[in-house]
């Protein structure tokens, strides 16, 4: 498989799921400096031009729900989905939170002009996402075991995605101090192998151990 990122991004959820999984692949930096994921050649491989995609032998997968997902079938050995149906459905409720709501806030930010193009909505726009940052910290923070990973004693998909999320909350000019469990959450993850593989090769760049 080829797995394509940019350092930073959300990807770092699915470079974290991919270590943790053990399934080969070869990661495949997307320079944004350079607009690369606007050109054509990549342009094939995600036609949103974002990360991650993930070429596999059946096709190509984008999106990290559907990638979490299927990094998780492919690995069923590591349990990264509950066999429980209740349980996988309330680590799934805690993931499209985070996809639809908490990701869209942080992207409130340096990704306003995908909503609007006025100075002065930007402007709005920007001016809110630490407080919708901080709301959705607060979510997360009273609602999830953390004992010691998000939905108990096991990792699931939802702890990558998480931390990925959570590197960015000091840019977003939230004050992590304010929650104990989710700083503790992300200091354990960046602590592990999986985290240290992809600091390796350029994936995160963040140290929170």
């Amino acid at each position: 498989m080829k797995f394509y990122y940019a350092p930073g991004t959300i990807a770092v959820a699915t470079g974290l799921l991919l270590q943790e999984s053990g399934l080969e692949h070869t990661p495949v930096a997307v320079d944004f400096a350079n607009a690369v994921q606007t050109k054509p050649d990549y342009l094939a491989i995600n036609p949103k031009g974002r990360v991650p995609a993930l070429v596999t032998d059946q096709g190509i997968l984008t999106e990290t729900g559907a990638i979490a997902e299927y990094i998780a079938s492919c690995a069923p050995e590591k349990n990264l989905v509950p066999t429980d149906p209740w349980q996988a459905a309330q680590m799934r409720s805690i993931c499209y939170y985070l996809a639809a709501t908490m990701h869209v806030n942080h992207a409130h930010g340096p990704r306003g002009i995908r909503w609007a193009d006025s100075d002065a909505a930007l402007a709005d726009m920007k001016a809110k996402m630490p407080q919708t940052m901080t709301d959705s910290c607060t979510f997360i923070e009273e609602n999830c075991t953390f004992a010691p990973f998000v939905m108990g004693e096991a990792m699931t998909v939802a702890d990558p995605w998480l931390f990925a999320i959570c590197c960015w909350l000091e840019t977003d000019n939230v004050d992590v101090d304010h929650f104990p469990k989710i700083k503790a959450h992300r200091a354990m993850m960046a602590a592990r192998p999986s985290a240290a593989a992809i600091r390796d090769y350029g994936l995160l760049t963040k140290d929170f151990a």
